[in-house]
């Protein structure tokens, strides 16, 4: 099965994200000119800064003494400093985990990482503030720069669908395994990173390395929890106790946004890219799904997504088409017809041997290897 890459062996080797590959840095090269230095609290590293040359260095909200900092600026380096009273860091070098997400959850959801930054954003949405719309800007690049290390040199596959696909439901079973397949399989599973189908595939990859009795008793557990309304506390407080219970589950990324802050992010996601600009995450989450796309049954996101990805796939505009599995006939051609308009744009071009309608969840990961997924 495959494994996420080390996160060190693949970034940008100009950027260190943690005090460890500081300390390394410094051992091997002596210098740090010309460096990007992301997030790393380096109050405690005065002494090396002050012996270190820094010049053409690039501090992005890296906490630091006085006397240091002005000794780096004075090298020519520039000095991004913290930005106090944020909920988030908007110069973070990693993606978000569940746990960091979802932390103070006990105390109820309203108290945590998520519903704080959320609350930030439609605070600040309203104030039109031009420092807050910059700080989402950096924030949201930060996370893209974050989930293309992470995924460089992997098979990713999306699964698209929608929010409204509760627990204990077949249609919730059956995404889960669907998740758990494609990750068997060797791919890695990115989805929207919400809850009902996204979740549910995010449950299907955390399942993939353990007994497959493992997700029949997690869906059991999780069906008392069906919705996350009317209490989004309720509705993690599940998914937590089945992380607990099986701690150790497999990788997948989710890519939500704040956009639709009131829908929490899936807490089976081993990697969460959240953003605040719905478009940049609608965007990059298709673009890097370069084993193709499959789509459950879903409303207007899931169609918008459908045609996001149609849309390269028709011009080439990233290379050959890949391929695209749309779940559910009479969803897709009866509720919201939106095969036959995909199946006449691909008419004769290089996407109309890329795309696929089956009429069951099980039938996907066929469809996807016949595509050349």
């Amino acid at each position: 099965m495959q494994t996420m890459p080390a996160h060190a062996a693949h970034h940008n080797d100009r950027e260190i994200e943690s005090l460890d590959e500081f300390d390394a840095t410094i051992s091997a090269r002596g210098t740090l000119a010309g460096f990007r230095v992301q997030a790393v609290d380096l109050t405690d590293r005065t002494r090396e800064l002050l012996a270190t040359d820094t010049a053409g260095a690039v501090f992005l909200g890296c906490p630091m003494r006085e006397d240091a900092a002005a000794k780096v600026r004075a090298d020519g380096a520039m000095v991004f400093p913290p930005v106090p009273d944020l909920p988030f860091n908007p110069y973070r070098g990693l993606l978000y985990s569940p746990d960091e997400l979802f932390a103070g959850l006990a105390k109820g959801y309203e108290e945590t990482l998520d519903a704080r930054a959320y609350a930030w954003f439609q605070q600040t949405k309203a104030d039109r503030d031009i420092l807050a719309s910059m700080l989402r800007a950096i924030h949201d690049d930060a996370v893209s720069d974050a989930l293309d290390e992470l995924l460089r040199d992997t098979r990713v596959v999306g699964v698209m669908g929608g929010h409204a696909m509760g627990r204990g439901t077949e249609a919730y079973a059956g995404a889960a395994r669907l998740g758990r397949e494609l990750t068997r399989a060797g791919l890695t599973v990115a989805t929207g990173g919400g809850p009902g189908a996204m979740e549910a595939a995010n449950l299907g990859a955390y399942a993939a390395p353990l007994d497959d009795e493992m997700l029949t008793e997690s869906l059991r557990l999780l069906a008392a929890a069906p919705k996350f309304t009317p209490s989004i506390t309720d509705w993690a407080a599940a998914a937590f106790e089945v992380r607990t219970r099986w701690p150790r589950g497999g990788t997948s990324v989710g890519i939500p946004t704040w956009f639709y802050g009131h829908e929490p992010p899936s807490p089976f996601a081993s990697h969460i890219a959240k953003y605040f600009a719905n478009a940049t995450r609608e965007d990059g989450l298709l673009a890097r799904s370069t084993a193709g796309v499959v789509f459950l049954p879903g409303a207007a996101g899931t169609v918008q997504e459908i045609f996001d990805s149609a849309t390269p796939n028709y011009y080439e505009s990233r290379g050959e088409p890949t391929p695209m599995v749309l779940v559910d006939r009479a969803h897709w051609t009866e509720k919201l017809p939106t095969w036959p308009l995909l199946r006449s744009l691909a008419r004769e071009r290089s996407m109309e041997s890329r795309i696929a309608l089956v009429d069951r969840i099980e039938e996907a990961p066929d469809a996807l290897k016949r595509l050349g997924g």
